[in-house]
C-alpha cells in the first residue's frame, strides 16, 4: 500500500480546542439609544429658578447654528458648537428624567449611560468603553447622558501608587479628550457637584441646580398624582393645596411616595369601616409624616459629600478592581 493511500485510509487527527479568550465587552453595540418619552414643557414639574435656568440651555441648543456657524462666533469659540450641561441637585428632584426630556425637546435620539454601561473586567477597557459610547452618540445625533457622573468626573490622583491608580486618571484624561472632540450634546447628572475636578467644571457651560419644588411647583405635582379616577373625600383643591402646603421640603420623588403610602389607606379605612374607598386629607397627612419620619430616622435628605477615598474606591470599582494589595 502507498503512502498515499495509507494516509487516506486515516482519519483525521481531531483539532485540539482552543483556549476560551476572555469575553471583551461589546464595542458601539452596547451602547443603544432609546426614543425619549418625555418633553420639557408637557412632562416636567419643576421649580420656577430651574424651569428658567433650563429654558436658558434650550434657547442657546436651538440656536447654536446662528450663533457659531451663521454669525460665525465658532472663529473665536471653536469648542462652543458642543453644549456640556450638568444636572445636579439633592436626589428625586427630576435630573434624569429632564435629561431625556430635553433630547425629547430637541427630537434628538437619547443615550442613558451609567456605571454597568461603561466598567469593564479588563484593565483600560473602560476608557475604551468611554470612547465607544461617544462615538455611538456621534454616530446617531443622540444626546449622551452619564448619570451618577461625579464617579467618572472626580479628581485625577496625584500620588499615584497602584497601577490601578493610573486606569483612574487614563479613564478621566480619555473622558476630557472625548468632550473636547464632540461637538453634540452631553448631560451629566450627580448629586454630588462639589466632587467634579476642575478640569471637567471647567469645560460645562451650564451648571443647573434642581431645587427642591417650590409650593406652585407642589401643587402641579400634586395635582399630577391625584388622577381623576382616584376617589377623594374633600373637594380636589383643597386637598392639592393642603397636600402642597404640609409637604414643604420634599422632592417629586418623596411626593410620590406619600402617594403609594397614602392609597392603601384609603383602602384599609374602607374595609375597617364597611364604606366606599375614598382618599382623604387625614391619609395625606399620615403619609406625609411616614416619610418625614423615614428622613429623620433612617436617612438624610440632603446628599452627605463623599470623601476622597470613598471616590477612588468607586472609581476602581468601575475599573474592575475590588481588591489591592
Amino acid at each position: 500500500m502507498s503512502d498515499h493511500a495509507s494516509q487516506a485510509g486515516k482519519r483525521p487527527a481531531p483539532e485540539r480546542p482552543r483556549p476560551a479568550e476572555p469575553l471583551r465587552a461589546p464595542t458601539n453595540q452596547q451602547f443603544l439609544t432609546q426614543e425619549p418619552r418625555f418633553q420639557l414643557d408637557r412632562d416636567l414639574v419643576l421649580s420656577q429658578g430651574t424651569s428658567l435656568r433650563l429654558s436658558e440651555c434650550l434657547t442657546k441648543l436651538r440656536h447654536r447654528k446662528t450663533i457659531y456657524v451663521d454669525w460665525n462666533f465658532g472663529s473665536v469659540d471653536p469648542m462652543g458648537l458642543s453644549t456640556i450641561l450638568n444636572f445636579y441637585g439633592p436626589p428625586g428632584t427630576g435630573k434624569t428624567m429632564a435629561a431625556e426630556a430635553l433630547a425629547g425637546t430637541l427630537q434628538m435620539p437619547f443615550m442613558p449611560l451609567g456605571i454597568a454601561e461603561l466598567e469593564s473586567k479588563f484593565m483600560g477597557d473602560t476608557a475604551k468603553n468611554i470612547q465607544a459610547a461617544f462615538e455611538a452618540a456621534r454616530m446617531e445625533g443622540a444626546l449622551l447622558f452619564f448619570d451618577e457622573a461625579d464617579t467618572l468626573l472626580g479628581k485625577r490622583l496625584s500620588s499615584v501608587t497602584q497601577g490601578v491608580d493610573n486606569e483612574v486618571n487614563a479613564m478621566r484624561s480619555t473622558l476630557l479628550i472625548e468632550l473636547e472632540r464632540f461637538d453634540g450634546i452631553v448631560v451629566f447628572a450627580t448629586n454630588f457637584a462639589k466632587n467634579y475636578d476642575e478640569a471637567f467644571r471647567s469645560r460645562i457651560s451650564y451648571h443647573v441646580h434642581f431645587d427642591l419644588p417650590d409650593l406652585a411647583a407642589r401643587k402641579r405635582l400634586w395635582g399630577r398624582m391625584l388622577v381623576p379616577d382616584i376617589p377623594i373625600e374633600s373637594t380636589r383643591d383643597a386637598l392639592v393645596t393642603h397636600a402642597a402646603t404640609l409637604s414643604d421640603g420634599f422632592s417629586g420623588r418623596e411626593i410620590r411616595t406619600c402617594m403609594r403610602l397614602a392609597l392603601p389607606k384609603a383602602l384599609q379605612d374602607a374595609e375597617r369601616l364597611s364604606r366606599p374607598a375614598a382618599l382623604a386629607t387625614t391619609h395625606i397627612e399620615a403619609a406625609i409624616g411616614e416619610v418625614r419620619r423615614a428622613n429623620t430616622e433612617i436617612s438624610s435628605t440632603q446628599p452627605v459629600a463623599k470623601s476622597a477615598a470613598g471616590d477612588v474606591t468607586i472609581s476602581r470599582q468601575l475599573l474592575g478592581v475590588t481588591h489591592v494589595q
